[in-house]
């Protein structure tokens, strides 16, 4: 007889939802820290800090403040917003406590010292431009992974035509090398708690795979790979992570739903907060092909607009924070299951 699933009978409690930060860009991802400190992507080019306290300070080397002087009132503009200039995106922290970036933007793997120094990481791989750096995950024996979208500019054409083109990558001791592609626009990667399985967000699959890591030989190869939970989400997932019953949550973005799939792969709506026409208008031109920025544009919630993240953290793991790319704060509420903890330093 198998435990019970802390998640039966689960939903968020609108009423209960808190808010942190204030005026933020941008707030993709969300890391952490065991203080209750979080550092949130931001569009001006670094991180903002948020400490315990709620003060908060944007670190970086300069303030590009594009993002937020630019005009949303036309799609055209919105779409330049969002494809343009430096997007911080990914974030993860290196085994010195610097800060591992994917830039959206700049096509860029960079690492960020805490008083905003930086310098790039990865800028090609195989001899080409990397592409749309997504995500970064760092794991336990300090390897680094890396998740590229597509290649394909501007990456709202990739999402609408759903190209294949996505890859993953990583970075150990025989230096940065692909060692998985032809994903539907890579997104955010987990490992589980062994380590065993990396977990894998196709956006525009929409499905989340999964592929084993094979430790022949002492180099890390991905392997199996195969589809986890249903096969179209119902949503575009945009970012993951696993509770510690082995649940894992993920956002569906711009349908601004957050979903919890079971260790068995059965999915559960923990919250909904998209606007019901526009979601459906959305779901129906990307499995068409057909989607426009205009209808991107339209498509969010009020919560976390264009939900994009999903972070545990607190003294006990279960304040469950939430990224977005339209917000301008982060939410935050109570989970019943706490998280597994970060890769710390």
């Amino acid at each position: 007889m198998t435990d019970p699933n802390p998640l039966d009978g689960f939903a968020v409690d609108r009423a209960a939802i808190g808010y942190v930060g204030t005026d933020l860009q941008r707030p993709e991802c969300i890391l952490a820290e065991r203080d209750g400190t979080l550092w949130a992507a931001d569009a001006r080019g670094g991180v903002t800090r948020i400490a315990p306290d709620g003060t908060q300070r944007f670190i970086g080397q300069r303030a590009d403040d594009r993002f937020a002087k630019a005009d949303t009132a036309s799609a055209q503009d919105f779409e330049s917003k969002y494809t343009q200039g430096t997007l911080p995106n990914g974030l993860a922290f290196a085994a010195n406590g610097d800060i591992l970036i994917s830039n959206f933007g700049t096509d860029l793997l960079e690492v960020m010292t805490r008083d905003g120094a930086t310098r790039t990481l990865v800028d090609r791989i195989d001899g080409l431009p990397i592409g749309k750096v997504n995500f970064v995950l760092r794991d336990t024996r300090d390897r680094i992974w890396v998740t590229v979208s597509t290649r394909v500019n501007p990456w709202t054409t990739a999402a609408a035509s759903r190209v294949r083109d996505g890859f993953i990558a990583v970075v150990d001791g025989e230096g940065l090398r692909v060692v998985a592609d032809g994903f539907h626009f890579t997104n955010e990667v987990r490992l589980d708690a062994r380590e065993e399985w990396l977990y894998i967000v196709e956006t525009t699959g929409p499905c989340i795979t999964r592929m084993r890591l094979d430790e022949t030989g002492g180099r890390v190869r991905l392997v199996d790979r195969e589809v986890f939970g249903p096969s179209h989400l119902g949503g575009y997932p945009d970012g993951i992570a696993f509770d510690a019953h082995g649940n894992l949550w993920c956002t569906l973005v711009m349908t601004d739903q957050l979903i919890a799939l079971t260790p068995q792969g059965d999915k559960r709506l923990l919250l909904d907060d998209g606007e019901p026409a526009a979601s459906a208008n959305l779901l129906q031109r990307m499995d068409a092909g057909t989607v426009r920025p205009e209808d991107m544009q339209r498509a969010h919630g009020a919560i976390a607009p264009w939900m994009a993240s999903v972070t545990f953290g607190g003294p006990d793991l279960r304040t469950v924070y939430l990224g977005s790319l339209l917000g301008t704060r982060i939410p935050f509420f109570r989970s019943p299951v706490p998280g597994l903890p970060m890769v710390h330093w």
